[in-house]
């Protein structure tokens, strides 16, 4: 019996999910890996046509997902806990029934401050890039099936990252450890070849920066996408923390 716990965090762009994944890769027992489903998701949409460095990510990845789930997902690894940074919009052209032997933890945020961060990368996002409709098919799949899920909000880990890091980890089955409230900044071993492109403050980080919200004016052209983001972003919430 496969005793590996394989925490899959299902995340939007333009969150946590580079430091929750930094974060992960300060524990001893655990190996990290950075969304290994990009490039079967860039081959199967329109988002190679205009995501930064597309080309290299499906030049470096296995574009296969049904692969890249048997090999890399349920693959071997040398530590107890491995955890998997996903965008949730990758699941596309996949069977879920992968997401019953996983510890799933669906990751959101405000989608006010996600596409005024969002923009900076992709200048015409459109609701399917931003993963909000795909997190809340997420939690409905997993619930029904009856599968557990944890819904976690980035405010509000920035808010408390001790108290909210050792709800996840509750949740995972493992314990907290302090360790993983900081790290060296700089680039990891694990990153994506993308990491250029997206990690630019994660690696002047050294742990999990203080809430601040956002100041900027709101850009005017995505003010109607930001209308559809904020109903899905909503009925996640409901579940926040259950």
């Amino acid at each position: 019996m496969d005793k590996t716990k394989r925490i899959c965090l299902w995340s939007g762009p333009r969150n946590i999910s580079t430091a929750l994944m930094y974060s992960f890769a300060q524990r001893k027992d655990t190996t990290v890996v950075d969304e290994p489903l990009y490039a079967h998701y860039l081959i199967h949409t329109d988002a190679r046509y205009y995501h930064p460095g597309a080309s290299e990510v499906i030049a470096d990845q296995d574009n296969n997902g049904q692969r890249v789930v048997n090999h890399v997902l349920f693959g071997e690894y040398e530590t107890p806990v491995v955890f998997f940074k996903h965008m949730t919009h990758h699941l596309v052209e996949l069977y879920l029934e992968f997401l019953e032997d996983t510890i799933n933890v669906i990751l959101t945020r405000d989608p006010k401050d996600m596409l005024s961060s969002f923009v900076n990368q992709i200048e015409n996002p459109t609701l399917e890039d931003t993963g909000y409709k795909q997190q809340l098919q997420l939690k409905e799949y997993l619930k029904h099936h009856k599968l557990p899920v944890l819904i976690v909000d980035s405010k509000e880990i920035l808010i408390n990252p001790k108290q909210k890091i050792t709800e996840l980890c509750d949740f995972a089955g493992i314990p907290f450890d302090d360790n993983m409230l900081e790290w060296k900044a700089g680039a990891r071993p694990e990153d994506g070849v993308w990491a250029k492109h997206w990690y630019h403050n994660v690696h002047k980080s050294t742990g999990f920066q203080p809430y601040k919200p956002k100041t900027d004016p709101f850009p005017e052209k995505l003010k109607e996408l930001l209308e559809e983001c904020e109903g899905f972003y909503k009925e996640l919430a409901k579940d926040q923390y259950r």
